[in-house]
């Protein structure tokens, strides 16, 4: 079966999916996303990546496409019109289409939506957490809203081939102070040599991930120590564990930073709890 794509009011086949040439989003970027992850045919935390997407579009004064239980209808149909067990759904809404102006464009200017589905190879997620990933620094470079979910993420797609010329499977990003913001497009932890979970805090500086809220949660949940605080990226290299969160990763070891392996330089057993429990903590939508 082909896969089909929602566009404004239309299901239509994947390869002929298209939007105008000054669609806001093509233009200026002037758009937000989100990205679900859908498994056993359930979207995981809609709910939270839908008041995360309210609050992305609130802050660029983009009006919403369509009510939230219609966006909720066409996520499921989408997912379903794709056979998606196990994969991502995808949204992307933008302040849709006009002449091409620095300005917004005129307030009834309809928003511009799409949203995809895909399937995920599960087993070879599993493999790969069961092995641990690389991930390097680089120097933070991105505009200071970056809580926003914009679709701007040059700065983010030049780290990733970064750390994937380096044979790595992200980059860390690290401000002037020498403290670890996030990954190019995950959360990033520590797990210190006493047994405490480090994140930094969800201010202005990093996204708040979806998946590192349910993690926080989890964490406390099962009585690990745990600290929001800045934390350095020496403080990674000695760390015992470290681990990345995302919708699309859940949560994954990370074995070496910059070259130098994290602990045992295998996938440490915080890390590894947290992945083999999220979904208890996940909220499951039907």
């Amino acid at each position: 079966m082909s896969r089909i794509a929602y566009v404004n009011g239309r299901y239509v086949p994947h390869g002929e999916a298209s939007i105008h040439v000054e669609d806001r989003g093509y233009q200026f970027a002037d758009g937000v996303y989100e990205v679900c992850e859908v498994r056993g045919g359930a979207l995981i935390d809609a709910r939270r990546h839908l008041d995360r997407l309210d609050r992305s579009l609130g802050a660029l004064r983009i009006a919403p496409p369509m009510s939230r239980a219609a966006l909720l209808l066409v996520l499921r149909e989408t997912v379903r019109r794709n056979t998606v067990r196990n994969g991502m759904v995808y949204m992307q809404v933008t302040r849709g289409v006009a002449r091409r102006d620095h300005a917004f464009p005129p307030a009834d200017t309809p928003a511009s939506i799409v949203v995809t589905a895909r399937r995920s190879d599960f087993a070879a997620q599993e493999a790969l957490a069961a092995t641990g990933v690389k991930v390097i620094s680089l120097p933070e470079n991105r505009w200071p809203r970056v809580d926003i979910k914009t679709v701007g993420l040059l700065p983010n797609v030049l780290a990733k081939q970064a750390a994937k010329e380096a044979g790595a499977r992200e980059a860390w990003f690290v401000d002037a102070a020498g403290h670890v913001t996030e990954g190019a497009s995950t959360n990033a932890w520590i797990v210190t040599a006493g047994g405490t979970i480090v994140t930094r805090p969800a201010d202005a500086g990093i996204l708040r991930g979806i998946t590192r809220t349910v993690v926080l949660e989890e964490a406390r949940a099962l009585g690990y120590a745990l600290e929001e605080r800045p934390f350095t990226l020496a403080e990674a290299h000695a760390a015992a564990e470290a681990f990345i969160t995302a919708a699309s990763t859940l949560v994954m070891p990370v074995i070496a930073i910059d070259g130098q392996a994290v602990g045992d330089g295998k996938p440490g057993p915080v890390a590894t709890r947290l992945r083999q429990r999220f979904h208890d903590f996940a909220e499951f939508s039907i």
